[in-house]
């Protein structure tokens, strides 16, 4: 089993940064896949910014440039540094991994980007 505690969430003005941070119970080796998902008030989840293990990432179109996915594995965490934020990018932000073919969710933060 795997326990992800996200932190990160809170308040931010457009233009401004946050880190969003995912810390895993096991270790980063051990998740096949290592996702950052969102999901706005009344709009479907996506899909923002991915990694592999072997090391692959992939970006939305809508945060390439601005958002940028990372290992951390000194904190065993999966982190999202977001930057130049906009107020399309409120949302509930939520970690998801890959562990043994099994998938794994954080309880989602709120980030909300005020104009």
């Amino acid at each position: 089993q795997v326990q992800l505690v996200e932190s990160g969430g809170g308040l931010v003005q457009a233009g401004g940064s946050r880190r969003h941070s995912c810390k895993s119970s096991v270790s980063l080796f051990s998740l096949s896949a290592m996702n950052w998902y969102r999901q706005a008030p009344g709009k479907q989840r996506e899909l923002v910014a991915r990694v592999t293990t072997g090391g692959t990432t992939d970006y939305a179109d809508s945060v390439k440039g601005r958002f940028t996915i990372s290992r951390e594995h000194v904190k065993n965490s999966v982190d999202l540094q977001m930057t130049s934020l906009k107020p399309e990018d409120t949302a509930v932000y939520s970690c998801h991994v890959v562990f043994v073919g099994k998938y794994y969710w954080g309880q989602g933060t709120q980030v909300t980007v005020s104009s």
